[in-house]
């Protein structure tokens, strides 16, 4: 006698609106020219740093004003949100998540601060106070291998977190919609 399997269950959240996957899709379309192609510091290079900045500006007036999942408040991740999403974990039950999780959150931060910090950089390296100073090329670089490492981990994790949690990710970032599947 065979079992019998159930149906997979499924159900669809709109998440992402659409401010929130133009601003992601660019931001990494900027972030992969820049260190990938135009590396070099030419005036294309600064107008695609300069673009992500602004796209990271943006992306925080969008924190405050946009829609539901957009909102930092919906997403901040707290000490206790943070906490109870690596317990639940540790427990095998993890908590379902429509936005991001906490940790996802602070990986969010983390890569809109680098960018941020680039874009400080490397306009500062434009300015008569800081032309040619090499500490400070370094600290760019540095920042720039930075935020590919951090990039690869968010987009690893992307990937592997939406495994876990029975969800596309990446897919969700494209069409706007979590598919839960149960």
């Amino acid at each position: 006698m065979h079992g019998r399997s159930l149906p997979m269950r499924t159900e669809s959240v709109a998440v992402w609106d659409l401010f929130v996957r133009v601003f992601h899709w660019c931001l990494v379309g900027c972030v992969l020219l820049n260190y990938f192609v135009l590396s070099d510091g030419k005036t294309l290079h600064q107008a695609l740093g300069y673009m992500a900045c602004a796209l990271v500006a943006g992306r925080v007036v969008w924190g405050f004003t946009g829609s539901r999942h957009a909102r930092f408040a919906a997403f901040a991740p707290t000490p206790t949100r943070l906490r109870a999403h690596v317990q639940a974990w540790r427990a095998g039950q993890p908590l379902r998540h429509e936005g991001h999780n906490p940790v996802g959150a602070v990986m969010m931060l983390a890569l809109m601060g680098c960018v941020s910090a680039l874009g400080l950089t490397g306009w500062l390296q434009t300015t008569d106070r800081f032309w040619g100073e090499e500490w400070l090329q370094d600290i760019h670089e540095a920042l720039g291998h930075g935020l590919i490492v951090m990039a690869g981990l968010h987009a690893s994790a992307a990937i592997v977190m939406g495994h876990l949690e029975r969800t596309n990710l990446v897919q969700a970032m494209v069409t706007g919609t979590k598919v839960f599947r149960r």
